[in-house]
């Protein structure tokens, strides 16, 4: 037995007083005067052993009531558990992500878990909490209750494994305390199978609140099908979990002016198609009527006005019709110069120089190169069978590429296509295994193989080069290689020009790393902003000779179409979407998780941390024994005679 005020307990001193009443107490005599014996008072005899008897009877019936009150008022009380004077810290995670928009049994699971962490958390209790988006530690949920109706949604959710390093980092260093992590989440199902980190001393707790919602249709992406020199085709990409759905309405609207509608009927996957003006400039929304999640009813997009990508090629005295048929006219400017005649203040202007089969490369041709390349300009080295090796890896030396070793006059294949390189991203459906392989007669071999995007049969590069610097290994003309002839050559080249220029695109994901080109010459201080009519941010970027580099991933927060400002002009426009992972119904099965606390609602992970310091209180018990020897004392002094 414990008590809650264990220094009352002091007071039980006090019972010395009726013990020395008792035995010292003093009698006092009345007098009464009479003439005669007859006017005596009749006297009630007692024996000795009666007055002895109650007199010490009274005493106990007293001291028992002096005793009880006195224990009654330390509140005396008998621990539950073992674990009852362990001091108690709870840290709580509440995953705020889109995916917790789903209806529970009052609302989304969001609200459900923020009701009930009012109703059942003391508001004075100490707690640390953390969101996808924010963190709290070591307050009250009197001090975070504005926050928690306050809370919006968030696109990303942090991965199981993170969440259980940070809600053990919030936790303080006090050994002897009882640490309890709680995660509030739906526990959408992953790629990677859910695992906690096994730790003995913190109790981790899962709460899965149980979602009501059956289907969810979302738009999952736009892209270009098909263009001409009128028209794009549009496709809408959309998916669906739950049962089929006829004529589902699919909404185009360019700003607020609805363009275009289209029914279409989808069980799990379907597209929509719009056909567009190839030449008008679309702040694109695509809208669909949905009773699931909200945040993936709508998806924005932009067409903006495409500036063509500028191509220069030096030769020498080399066909370039290669370059010709893949640097068309509908979205490159293509130009082509000998050495000798060429202007070097136009290779400032370009985005992609092409040096095709130069034998040598002059001193200033490499320091027109070097200014250029230093200016974000991008690079391709077609070698000559003979070249005058210094030359060029000087230039190779300053830019950072692979330099060239001596020639092999030793006739190769082209075997190896590194699917995985920046440059052919997305170039394939499916990997090729059965092409004609290309070859040459003679090739330089490189310094180093690194970032090879094709190589030979020996497992020499054939191609090297990342971040807009790249080099053949031999001259492509028809008496040494048959690679024009190739289907290889026409993505790979396509790729380079298109890359060169990196054109804003339909739309960026929130949360992914995101390098956007902006046409714009800036003075010294001048920056671009990104905004709307509501808020406005000014994004990481990079500012070159003609061109701005922005660099987006946490921001902008929303989703929803971007102006690119440069003070008060407004240079294009940038959609932004949110990703569309927390669209996944479909929710783990936490019962196969072992030696895991887990429930449906907070308030029984919370009645389950209080039980263990819950206590049967006594106190009650000591007041009705302090009144029964109340009632013992008065029956005594008056019946016990």
């Amino acid at each position: 037995m414990q008590f809650k005020h264990p220094e009352l307990l002091y007071a039980l001193f006090l019972l010395i007083i009726p013990i020395l009443i008792h035995l010292f107490q003093l009698r006092r005599f009345q007098k009464v005067e009479f003439t005669n014996v007859k006017f005596l008072k009749a006297v009630k005899l007692q024996t000795r052993k009666s007055s002895q008897l109650k007199k010490w009877l009274t005493l106990l019936t007293r001291m028992l009531l002096l005793a009880c009150a006195i224990i009654a008022f330390a509140q005396p009380f008998i621990p539950n558990t073992e674990g009852f004077n362990e001091t108690q810290e709870i840290v709580v995670y509440l995953d705020n992500s889109y995916s917790m928009q789903a209806t529970g049994k009052n609302g989304s699971l969001l609200n459900e878990a923020i009701q009930d962490m009012i109703n059942n958390f003391p508001e004075d209790e100490k707690i640390s909490l953390f969101t996808n988006t924010q963190t709290f530690r070591n307050t009250s949920l009197k001090a975070l209750k504005n926050d928690l109706i306050q809370l919006e949604h968030s696109p990303t959710q942090l991965n199981y494994d993170a969440l259980f390093i940070k809600g053990k980092a919030l936790f303080s260093k006090d050994k002897s305390s009882s640490k309890n992590l709680i995660l509030i989440s739906d526990f959408q199902q992953k790629d990677n199978p859910v695992t906690f980190e096994t730790d003995s001393t913190i109790n981790l707790k899962l709460v899965q609140p149980k979602s009501t919602l059956v289907s969810n249709v979302s738009i999952d992406s736009v892209y270009v099908a098909n263009s001409n020199a009128e028209t794009l085709d549009l496709k809408v990409k959309l998916s669906n979990q739950g049962e089929a759905i006829e004529n589902l309405t699919v909404s185009l609207f360019n700003d607020d002016v609805l363009l275009a509608k289209n029914a279409i009927d989808i069980s799990e996957s379907s597209e929509a198609t719009f056909s567009v003006s190839n030449n008008a400039v679309i702040n694109g929304k695509l809208v669909i009527e949905d009773a699931g999640l909200q945040y993936d009813n709508s998806f924005y997009f932009n067409i903006n006005a495409k500036p063509k990508i500028k191509v220069l090629a030096i030769n020498e005295n080399t066909d370039d019709n290669f370059l010709k048929r893949i640097y068309t006219d509908d979205e490159f400017e293509y130009n082509s110069f000998k050495e000798s005649s060429l202007n070097f203040n136009l290779i400032q202007d370009q985005n992609l120089i092409v040096l095709n089969e130069l034998k040598s490369i002059s001193d200033a041709l490499r320091t027109a190169l070097i200014s250029f390349r230093n200016d974000g300009g991008h690079t391709l080295t077609i070698p000559s069978k003979e070249i005058i090796l210094n030359t060029y890896n000087q230039l190779f030396k300053t830019i950072n590429i692979s330099q060239y070793n001596t020639l092999s006059s030793q006739q190769k294949r082209i075997t190896t296509i590194n699917y995985n390189h920046p440059l052919l991203t997305n170039a394939f459906y499916s990997k090729v295994s059965n092409f004609q392989y290309p070859k040459v007669e003679s090739s330089y071999s490189f310094s180093s193989n690194a970032n090879s995007v094709l190589s030979y049969e020996d497992g020499n590069a054939f191609l090297v080069g990342n971040n807009g610097i790249y080099s053949f290994s031999g001259a492509l003309n028809d008496e040494n290689s048959n690679f024009k002839n190739s289907p290889l050559i026409v993505p790979v080249l396509y790729n380079l020009g298109k890359q060169s220029l990196k054109l804003s695109q339909l739309y960026y994901t929130i949360g992914q790393q995101n390098t956007i080109a902006i046409n714009a010459v800036l003075g010294q201080d001048d920056i671009l902003s990104l905004g709307t009519t509501e808020n406005s941010i000014i994004p990481l970027q990079k500012t070159y000779s003609k061109m701005v580099e922005l660099e987006t991933q946490e921001y902008p927060e929303n989703a929803g179409i971007y102006e690119v400002k440069s003070k008060s002009e407004v240079l294009q426009n940038l959609s932004f979407n949110f990703n569309r992972d927390e669209s996944n119904l479909h929710y783990l099965d936490l019962k196969n998780i072992t030696k895991i606390s887990v429930d449906e609602s907070l308030a029984s992970t919370i009645n389950t941390i209080k039980s263990s310091t819950s206590i049967n209180a006594l106190w009650k018990w000591f007041v009705i024994f302090a009144l029964v020897f109340l009632i013992i004392e008065i029956l005594l002094l008056k019946y016990l005679k």
